[in-house]
């Protein structure tokens, strides 16, 4: 049976990856065969016998460039048919849930790590799709990003996760975050659950929990709700049940 979905890491640190694709979900993916994650150490594709992957920039300056030749090497052998080239790198376009969501419909992506003071330009025109940035701060390499995109992704293919259902309403699945959780015990150190959520009235508790992720996410990512408004509907919501207790104001 061949994997929903399939995931090639090109990168010069390999050994990065080690525990992270063992354990939980996406341990459990691959093991089933729904998601099929591949490492390539760069070193392969590079000049023998020293397969060196990085040099000095032309121009001069600090650091070190990824050369171009060993990645587009492993991409065109990589790539087949169908598979979406990304670059991570910090000068990239933002991950949102919107990114995450299209990279896990694709069948095929090949994610490629950069390192040093970036890659060679030229690697850009000849083999990339997209580029992709996981925030406004510079990693070592892209190892750590590619991580951040394939569990991201890989929890949206299906039958990664057992229930399905409970991807709804997580934060920035419908442009906002998440309402607040409680667990036992009822009460700790004079902080009580909302008294909504223990009684029993379904319908009640979903009001209560969509006016809470209207709430928080007003307070703490109001970028979110930029360039929309709100409906009646939103605003009735958030008027019936103010914010949560434990959502202290300014938080």
């Amino acid at each position: 049976m061949s994997p929903v979905w399939q995931v090639d890491v090109i990168t010069t640190f390999p050994e990065s990856f080690g525990g992270f694709l063992d354990v939980s979900l996406l341990g459990k993916a691959r093991a089933a065969g729904t998601v099929d994650v591949r490492i390539h150490n760069l070193r392969d594709w590079a000049e023998p016998p020293h397969r060196v992957t990085d040099d000095y920039a032309y121009g001069g300056g600090p650091g070190m460039v990824l050369k171009a030749e060993p990645i587009v090497a492993a991409v065109e052998e990589l790539r087949g048919s169908d598979g979406r080239v990304v670059l991570l790198t910090p000068q990239g376009e933002p991950l949102t849930q919107a990114r995450v969501s299209a990279l896990a419909a694709r069948p095929h992506v090949i994610l490629i790590c950069g390192r040093y003071e970036g890659v060679d330009e030229r690697v850009r025109t000849l083999v990339v799709d997209e580029e992709i940035s996981v925030g406004d701060y510079v990693l070592s390499g892209g190892e750590v990003a590619a991580m951040v995109v394939i569990d991201a992704a890989a929890r949206l293919v299906p039958g990664v996760v057992g229930d399905a259902a409970s991807l709804v309403g997580e934060s920035h699945a419908e442009g906002r975050l998440s309402h607040p959780q409680f667990t036992r015990p009822e009460e700790l150190r004079g902080q009580r659950v909302p008294p909504v959520l223990l009684s029993g009235h379904h319908a009640r508790i979903e009001r209560w929990r969509r006016a809470q992720a209207l709430h928080r996410t007003q307070r703490r990512r109001a970028d979110l709700l930029e360039g929309r408004e709100l409906s009646a509907e939103e605003r009735q919501l958030m008027a019936e049940f103010p914010p949560c207790e434990t959502e202290a104001p300014g938080s």
